[in-house]
């Protein structure tokens, strides 16, 4: 039986990117853009601030905080296994960040 991938940490990358920090040491980059792109569920995210600034995690997964309220029945959240199978694994862009 395979664990679900849990995801610790979320970072904000360029035009719409997210590094994604798994539980397990791995960082994965999601390409966003295609999600923000869809409308619809995704369109508060087409607003770079809001889409940078309410990223967070909730769920223990990769979400925005549609209300401000930290709430994690109105977020905005990715599916974790999509994101552990699909995402590209990286280099920690926050490894040498003085």
């Amino acid at each position: 039986m395979e664990l679900i991938p849990q995801v610790v940490q979320a970072v904000a990358g360029q035009n719409y990117s997210v590094y994604v920090y798994f539980h397990d040491g791995t960082v994965r980059l999601l390409d966003a853009s295609p999600l923000v792109q869809k409308g619809g569920v995704f369109a508060p995210l087409q607003d770079a601030d809001f889409f940078r600034d309410r990223l967070t995690v909730l769920n223990d997964t990769v979400a925005w905080d549609v209300d401000g309220n930290r709430d994690p029945c109105t977020c905005i959240d990715l599916d974790p296994c999509q994101l552990y199978k699909a995402c590209p694994i990286v280099e920690d862009p926050l490894r040498d960040a003085n």
